[in-house]
C-alpha cells in the first residue's frame, strides 16, 4: 500500500484552477496520468501546460447533457482504462431562501448532484465490464471514486439553499454508490471542505469575484469581515491552501483507502459547527 499511482488514469472535473488542479497535479506527481476538464478554456490550458506529458484535457460545460458521456470517453479513448474519478466541479449562488430563484437552486443541483451522477452512470458500464472480466482471471484491481461536498452540505451554511442541498446531494449518492459498486471493487468516498483559498472564499468586489456560467456573472466571495471569522473560528486559525484540500483527496485515490468506502473526510481544520 502507498501512494504510488504509475500506471493508474484519472478523471478530473473542474480542475482549471483551485483545488481541482491541486488534485490533478499531485495526482500526476504521484505517477497518474489524468484527463481534466473545465468550463473555461484559459484555465484549462493552462492547467495542463503545467502539468505536463501526463495531463490531457476536455474543455466543456460539465452540466450539459450528453458531455459528461463525452467526457469519459475521451478518458477511456486517451488512456484505456479508467481508474480514478473526481468529481470536483462547482461553485457557489448564494441567497437566502426568499431571494432564491428556481433558476439558482437548479443550478446548484445540477453542478453538485446531477453533473457527478451524470459522469458516474457515464462510467458504469466499462467499470462493470471491466471488473468482471478481471474477477474472471483471478484479480483484484481496485478502483476509486471522490465525491467533492462540503460542510455547508453536512452541517448547513446560512444562505446557501441550493449549494448545501446539491453539496447534501452528492453524500447521499456517494453511500449508495459504494454498495453498488463494491462488488466491482471500487471505493467510493466523500472529501468535504471548510475554507479553502479559492476564488469562492475571496472578499466580495475584489478582481476576479464574479464568474461566467452560460452567460450570467455570478458574484463569489464573501464579506471581508466573514473571513476573519471564519479564520478566529478555526482551530487552526486559518483558511486551507488548495495544495492541502487535495491531500485527502489524494488518500482516498490511493492503494491506503482500498478498504474505506462510503465514507466523508472533513477536510476543515477542525472548524464545523
Amino acid at each position: 500500500m502507498s501512494l504510488n499511482l504509475t500506471g493508474r488514469t484519472a478523471l478530473v472535473t473542474g480542475a482549471g484552477r483551485g483545488i481541482g488542479r491541486a488534485v490533478a497535479a499531485k495526482l500526476v506527481e504521484a505517477g497518474a496520468s489524468v484527463m481534466i476538464n473545465d468550463l473555461d478554456s484559459g484555465p484549462l490550458a493552462e492547467t495542463v501546460d503545467q502539468l505536463g506529458a501526463s495531463a490531457k484535457g476536455l474543455v466543456g460545460d460539465i452540466t450539459a447533457s450528453g458531455f459528461p458521456e463525452q467526457l469519459v470517453s475521451a478518458a477511456l479513448s486517451e488512456f484505456g482504462s479508467l481508474d480514478i474519478l473526481v468529481n470536483n466541479a462547482g461553485y457557489t449562488w448564494d441567497n437566502v431562501i426568499q431571494k432564491t430563484t428556481d433558476e439558482q437552486f437548479q443550478a446548484m443541483l445540477d453542478i453538485h448532484m446531477v453533473a457527478p451522477f451524470r459522469v458516474l452512470r457515464a462510467a458504469s458500464n466499462w467499470i462493470r465490464e471491466t471488473a468482471k472480466r478481471e474477477t474472471a482471471e483471478g484479480r483484484r484491481v481496485m478502483r476509486k471514486v471522490v465525491n467533492i461536498t462540503s460542510i455547508s452540505g453536512v452541517d448547513g451554511i446560512a444562505g446557501q439553499a441550493g449549494y448545501g442541498s446539491g453539496k447534501a446531494g452528492i453524500v447521499g449518492l456517494t453511500k449508495v454508490l459504494a454498495k453498488e459498486w463494491g462488488r466491482y471493487n471500487v471505493n467510493v468516498n466523500a472529501v468535504g471542505f471548510g475554507f479553502i483559498e479559492t476564488r469562492l472564499v475571496q472578499p466580495l468586489g475584489t478582481e476576479g469575484s464574479e464568474i461566467d456560467v452560460k452567460g450570467r456573472k455570478i458574484k463569489v466571495g464573501v464579506q471581508p469581515a466573514m473571513i476573519d471569522a471564519i479564520k478566529q473560528m478555526c482551530p487552526l486559525g486559518r483558511v486551507g491552501t488548495p495544495e492541502e484540500a487535495a491531500g485527502p483527496v489524494l488518500f482516498f485515490c490511493s492503494s491506503l483507502s482500498d478498504y474505506v468506502s462510503g465514507e466523508v473526510l472533513i477536510c476543515s481544520g477542525g472548524a464545523r459547527s
